[in-house]
Formats: C-alpha cells, structure tokens, sequence
C-alpha cells in the first residue's frame, strides 16, 4: 500500500496574539522584492519632495524676502504678537557664492518641509502591507503625528525661537564700539538649525509610542526618571540648536511639555496592550 500523505497546506499559519487575522497575501515577498519595494516608496517620496521644492522655486521671491529675511525686520509679525519692540538686523554677504547659496539653501528646506508628508505617506504604504488590522490602527496613529508633531515644531522653531534668539543676540554687546552684522549664511545656517531642530525634537511623542509599544519604556518609569529626562532634554536642545543658553531654554520648556504627555502616550499603548492580553 503506497504511503500517501496529503500535502502541506501552505495556508496554515501560526495565530497572531491579536485578532488571529494575518498580514496581506501581497506582503509575502522575497528580500529582494522587499528592497525594490522600499527603493520605489523612496522614489515616489523622493519624487514628492522635489516638486515641492519646484513650487517653492516658483515663489522664491516671497520666500526669501518674507519667510527668510522676514524676523530681521522689526514688522515681523510676530514680534507684536510676542509683545517685542524689536531691532532690525543687518544682513551682509562677505562671499561671493553667500546670497546664491541662501537662496538655493531656503528654497530646499522650504521644500523638503512641505513635501515631507508624501515621503512618510509613502513610506507607510510600504510598510502597511506586512502589518497585522491591530498594528496598521496605531501605525496610521504614529505616521499621522511624526507628520503633525514635526510640522509644529518647524512653526514653534520658526515663529518662536527664531525671533527671540535673534533680538537676543542683535541686542547682546560687549562694548559700544562692536557693531552687530550678521553674515547671510551664518543667518541661513542659524534659522535653519532653529526650524528644522525644532521639528526634529518635537517628535518625542512619537518616539515614545515605538518605545512604549516594543516594551522598552513604561509610564511609571518615565514618571521615576522625570529629572533625568530633563537634564537629556536641554542636552538634546544644545545638540539640535546653536550652543547658547537662551535657544536650549526656549526650546527646552515645550519639550518639557511634550515629555509630559508622552507620558499619557505611553499609559496610552499600555492599556492597550493589557486590554489585548486580556482578551
């Protein structure tokens, strides 16, 4: 008698602690295919990118003159707002390539900050596929807010820090015989680290939902090391931002903030987790 064994069945998969549902047939793929998968999301957000850097080519006049050259005028907007009776700023190029450059240099940010969005839209449809229903929920969470977090900050960095460090260091002297011009590059380079840090730094929520969510930090222990967190908060200010005490401190009192409900953050995916074990 011939020995006959029905065949593996190829579907049989392993339950997955959740809903028992299993990831999209498409995300079952090789390595390879993953990696050109990967290399054509970069693309399309790649590609996302560099349109809004030729739209802002478009408008580069209002950019530069407003967005750029705009807090070094005392009718900046937001120095009523912020109740300063501010200075204005001398600019002046002492290279020969200095307004090229600042130029060129504000188009891109400009860009790479509007186009950011389809870069992390692309990027998560990559990654969606090969998630579980319950993951994808609080992966459209995070892609969502890394997207909103970082946009706020950029505003914060601009809108805030930017004119306050600059009337701060306009108005700082050592003697009256020392006149204070800022070199156009250095005041790129400056407003850049202030907007874009920002932004960057402002993604401590997020970060704290992937912790959280892998186990490697809890609320209670956020709460237990809250002095500790603030020491690292002004450490990672002075690492993203110009090295003064004033760009660490307006930065540092939001962060402190943003630690304060990424604690919430963290109760948040806890009992979610417990809600699942429980179940």
């Amino acid at each position: 008698m011939p020995d006959t064994f029905p065949p593996p069945s190829t579907t049989d998969q392993p339950p997955h602690a959740g809903d028992g549902a299993a990831p999209d047939d498409e995300a079952v793929m090789s390595f390879l295919d993953h990696l050109e998968e990967l290399r054509w999301s970069l693309l399309w957000g790649g590609l996302g990118i560099m349109v809004a850097v030729v739209v802002a080519a478009f408008f580069s006049n209002w950019i530069v003159n407003t967005l750029l050259i705009g807090p070094t005028r005392p009718s900046f907007f937001m120095y009523d707002v912020l109740g300063i009776n501010a200075r204005e700023l001398d600019l002046l190029n002492r290279t020969i390539t200095g307004q090229f450059f600042a130029d060129l240099g504000t188009i891109v940010i400009v860009g790479i900050i509007i186009g950011s969005p389809v870069l992390v839209y692309f990027l998560w449809r990559f990654i969606e596929p090969a998630l579980y229903p319950e993951e994808r929920s609080g992966m459209r969470f995070a892609s969502a807010f890394a997207t909103f977090f970082f946009l706020l900050g950029t505003a914060f960095g601009y809108l805030i820090l930017t004119p306050l460090a600059l009337q701060f260091f306009a108005g700082y002297q050592l003697s009256d015989q020392i006149i204070n011009q800022f070199d156009i590059i250095t005041y790129f380079t400056m407003v850049t680290y202030w907007t874009v840090g920002t932004g960057l730094l402002f993604e401590l929520p997020v970060v704290v939902y992937f912790l959280a969510k892998v186990g490697i930090i809890t609320p209670e222990m956020m709460r237990t090391y809250r002095r500790h967190a603030l020491v690292v908060i002004l450490v990672l200010a002075a690492f993203l931002t110009p090295p003064d005490p004033v760009s660490q401190v307006i930065v540092g009192m939001p962060l402190l903030f943003l630690y304060e409900v990424s604690i919430y953050v963290a109760r948040y995916v806890q009992r979610k987790q417990e809600k699942a074990l429980s179940t």
